[in-house]
């Protein structure tokens, strides 16, 4: 599991902290804005791709589509991911992930996609970055590589830790919707 150290500010890079802190506000009861949504897209570095997305939603063909592409680059990239043997069941495991995953994005279980989501990024950045992406400094260590990724995976670590996140459980769909975009989009221009 990705580690994450003691908040916002300790992570991130400066330029990062106001919309991520909007993105996933810390002891607050409130849920994100869409507007805050659309903030850390652009500091992702996908923010025209995440608003057309963001857009297509309510189109079930286009969402269709866009979904086949996601799972095809997602299974692309866990396939082309080199790993010791010892790790192939791993890599089997997590490609075996992704229908479901994406089945529940299709059945608007966005809750429960987020929460699958965020166990899909932390066996992938397993396969990516092997052991060091257990250790605590894993997103500091994803910044240096390069800012944009340390972004998502520090996005990543959050949704793999949505029991802390209260506001979530009683989050509108379409913030939930939102918050999962900003990483189907990011993976599917990776």
């Amino acid at each position: 599991m990705f580690k994450i150290s003691s908040g916002v500010n300790n992570v991130l890079p400066r330029e990062f902290r106001k919309a991520a802190g909007k993105l996933f506000p810390k002891g607050k009861s409130s849920e994100p804005s869409l507007k805050a949504t659309e903030a850390f897209a652009n500091d992702l570095g996908i923010g025209e791709d995440y608003r057309s997305l963001k857009n297509i939603h309510n189109n079930g063909k286009e969402i269709g589509e866009f979904l086949e592409r996601f799972q095809n680059n997602l299974d692309l990239l866990i396939q082309k991911t080199w790993v010791e043997k010892a790790d192939e069941a791993r890599k089997n495991a997590l490609l075996d992930k992704v229908p479901p995953f994406v089945t529940l994005i299709e059945r608007e279980d966005y809750l429960e996609a987020l929460r699958e989501f965020g166990i899909i990024l932390q066996e992938l950045s397993y396969l990516f970055f092997g052991n060091q992406s257990q250790k605590e400094d894993f997103t500091e260590y994803t910044f240096r590589i390069d800012l944009q990724m340390g972004l998502f995976w520090w996005y990543g670590s959050m949704l793999g830790g949505t029991q802390s996140l209260t506001w979530i459980e009683s989050a509108n769909k379409e913030t939930l919707l939102a918050i999962l975009l900003l990483g189907i989009c990011y993976l599917t221009n990776f």
